[in-house]
This record gives C-alpha cells, sequence and structure tokens, in this order.
C-alpha cells in the first residue's frame, strides 16, 4: 500500500464508537473522506452508557488533536468527581467533595462526547444501520467489505473500530476474548430527585461505591440527573443465561439475594430502580494482546485491547487510538512515507499505550471483588491520592 498515489485514499471505519469517530474526525480536518460504517440505525437508538472520565494522556489528548477542546469544556461537569466509598453497613468511608476535585480527569456523559464527535463531521461520511458481513482481501492489499450479505465495496485500509467482538480483528488475530468471571448488572433511576430523593442524597452529585465481602455497587449521577447504577455478580459464563431475567421482579429477586446481609437503605437501590435492568459480562483480551501486522487493515479501541471498566481507561484509549492512527496515515500521506510501515509502528505504540492499562484494569477488577473489602480499598485510595476512583460506566 502506497501514499504516493494521487488517488484519494479509500478508508473503510467499522464502527461508531468513540475511537472510530475520533479517527474520522482526525482524518477529515486533514482533508481526507473515510466512511465510517455502524450498525446502530442512529446515534440514539441505543443506550450509550453512563459517565467517562476524561485522562489528561488519552481523551483530552485526542480532543485536543481533533480541534474539539472547547466543544469538551462546555461539557464538563467537576462535581462529577464527588466520591463516596460506602460500606454494606452505610458507614462513608471515604468522602471527597468538588473543592477537591482536579481537571486531570473531569467528568462527562458518554452520548454527549459521541454527540460533540458527531456534531463536527459531515454527517454523509456515517452509514447507519449497515452490517458488515465480512471483509476479503483484493488485490494489491487492498480489502473488500461485503455489506448485509449484498453489497461490496473494495478499500485500501478497513479499520476495524467495532469493538469486543470485532469481525475486523480475525484478520489479524486468532484470539477471542474471554470471560472474566464477573459480570455487572445495571439499573437505574431517572427521576430519582423526585421519586426517591433518600437514594438521590446517598448517592451525591458524583460516584458512590459501595463495597463489602467481594461485593461491589458502583453508582454515578449522569449528566440529565439520573442515577446510573452497577452491581457485581461472581458468576459462571455458563451460567450466564440465567441472568436474561424474565422481568424486573425477577432481577430484582435475584440482586437483593446477592445483597441480602446489606443495609436496607442500600437495598432500597435495588427494590426501587427502575424497570430496565441490564446483565453486562465483562469480557477481556490478554493484556498484552498483539497481532502481525497486515497492509491494508487494522484495530482499534475494543478491538484491539478490551478491558474491564475498573481502570476508567477503555473510553480513553480507544480516542487515543483513533487520534494516533489519524495523525500517523495523514503524516504518511504528507510525507510520503511507507503507509502500511506507519500503520505497524502505530501499532506498536498502541500496544505500548494499552498494555499496561489492561494490567491496572485487571488488577482493579480483583480488588473490587476480593473478599477483603472494603478495608483494600481504603487502602487502594489512600495510595491513589486526589484523583479519585477510576470511573467508565
Amino acid at each position: 500500500m502506497s501514499s504516493s498515489s494521487s488517488t484519494p485514499l479509500r478508508i473503510a471505519i467499522i464502527g461508531a464508537g468513540l475511537g472510530g469517530l475520533t479517527l474520522a474526525r482526525i482524518l477529515q480536518i486533514h482533508g481526507l473522506h473515510p466512511v465510517v460504517y455502524e450498525l446502530d440505525t442512529s446515534a440514539t437508538s441505543r443506550n450509550q452508557g453512563g459517565t467517562l472520565d476524561m485522562h489528561v494522556e488519552s481523551g483530552q489528548y485526542a480532543l485536543r488533536a481533533a480541534d474539539l477542546w472547547a466543544d469538551f469544556q462546555k461539557l464538563v461537569r467537576l462535581q462529577g468527581q464527588d466520591f463516596k466509598l460506602i460500606d454494606k453497613h452505610n458507614n462513608v468511608l471515604i468522602q471527597e467533595g468538588s473543592s477537591q476535585a482536579t481537571e486531570d480527569r473531569p467528568e462527562v456523559d458518554r452520548s454527549a462526547l459521541k454527540q460533540i464527535l458527531l456534531d463536527s463531521m459531515d454527517s454523509h461520511l456515517i452509514q447507519w444501520g449497515t452490517r458488515v458481513t465480512a471483509v476479503k482481501p483484493a488485490d494489491n492489499n487492498t480489502w473488500t467489505v461485503v455489506f448485509n450479505n449484498i453489497q461490496e465495496v473494495t478499500f485500501d485500509l478497513v479499520v476495524g473500530a467495532d469493538g469486543a467482538w470485532s469481525r475486523v480483528r480475525s484478520l489479524l488475530s486468532d484470539t477471542k476474548p474471554t470471560y472474566s468471571g464477573t459480570t455487572l448488572v445495571e439499573t437505574r433511576f431517572v427521576h430519582v430527585d423526585s421519586k426517591y430523593p433518600e437514594i438521590s442524597e446517598l448517592i451525591g452529585q458524583g460516584n458512590a461505591f459501595i463495597v463489602s465481602d467481594g461485593k461491589c455497587m458502583m453508582a454515578q449521577r449522569n449528566g440529565d440527573g439520573s442515577i446510573r447504577s452497577y452491581v457485581t455478580v461472581q458468576i459462571d459464563e455458563q451460567l450466564l443465561p440465567q441472568l436474561q431475567f424474565r422481568d424486573a421482579d425477577a432481577a430484582r429477586t435475584y440482586l437483593l439475594a446477592q445483597l441480602e446481609d446489606w443495609d436496607e437503605g442500600l437495598r432500597d437501590m435495588i427494590r426501587k430502580c427502575d424497570e430496565d435492568i441490564t446483565p453486562r459480562p465483562i469480557y477481556v483480551l490478554p493484556v498484552s494482546h498483539t497481532w502481525t501486522s497486515r497492509p491494508g487493515v487494522t484495530i482499534i479501541g475494543d478491538a484491539a485491547h478490551l478491558m474491564s471498566p475498573f481502570a476508567g481507561e477503555g473510553a480513553n484509549l480507544a480516542m487515543w487510538d483513533g487520534a494516533e492512527l489519524g495523525l500517523a496515515i495523514v503524516d504518511a500521506l504528507k510525507s510520503g512515507k511507507d503507509l502500511h510501515g506507519a500503520i505497524a509502528e502505530f501499532e506498536q505504540r498502541m500496544v505500548q499505550m494499552s498494555a499496561p492499562k489492561a494490567q491496572e484494569s485487571a488488577n482493579n477488577l480483583k480488588l473490587f471483588t476480593s473478599p477483603d473489602t472494603p478495608r483494600v480499598i481504603v487502602d487502594f485510595f489512600a495510595q491513589m491520592g486526589p484523583h479519585g476512583p477510576p470511573q467508565e460506566l
């Protein structure tokens, strides 16, 4: 694959998550016109998740590179860094307010962050409601993408930003995600202030981690005032189908049994939550997932380095990946460098960037589900200092 041709580089980005959109934005502002293919029918066709904290060296770096820093600053919620650590008896062990917050990891809703990326791009670059059913090699290190088992389009570069179960990853690696043994069961309170002021006060304006005996409930305030929470459940992968709850009452009964010796005020977080209760099994790739680079195809984000949310790194790394890959492509095209070589160098840097954070995430998952909680968590935050807890939910 050469960058010296006068023909515009044909780039397909599979997946319109934060990583894929960051890459598309970087390429667009440098005069390239990638096409982003997304299975979702629109940006709002499904729930986009909760709050993220943007890290200086990755998420914030990517926003600056994408020339979206000013837009991001309008969305920042410093009060979102408020933090409580609570035990199962409803004793507050640690509490930090927004007066102690820094701008190192400001909070922003994932949906709002995605929207500023979308608003910054030409709308025709994104093909919504498109299922990629195959990617196969074509002539001269190009790749043909098959959509909906019918349409075929050939590209000079295909970027898999298609998440945990990436179809593009299989072109580079035989490695598949493995189940961590932990599932997060997500619950919500949409109108919490008016309906349940006691729960609103319990959680506050930021994050609350309730931990004891290896069990954990993580709750966070979102920008719309709602509260989203997650209960950790240790369950064998073969038993995961039983978490496809028949209805909300069945889900509540299951979760209350997991937390049977918790304070009744804390158990109200289960009893009173909204009807939409969703199990989210945590799957991971190996900490140092690597592959042999191939011309014309690469992967970023969860497709490359899937990890648990317990270090708050996944979204940040995906955006860093998108920014760095975009800049590497632009530099190669402008300087006449070999494009495949530039992408291979990027892949090496991506692994070097992500591997320590994947290890941190794996360590934190074990920590938060340790039978010695909350003691080990108190020690963890004492060592962590003023930055507060990892947050990516």
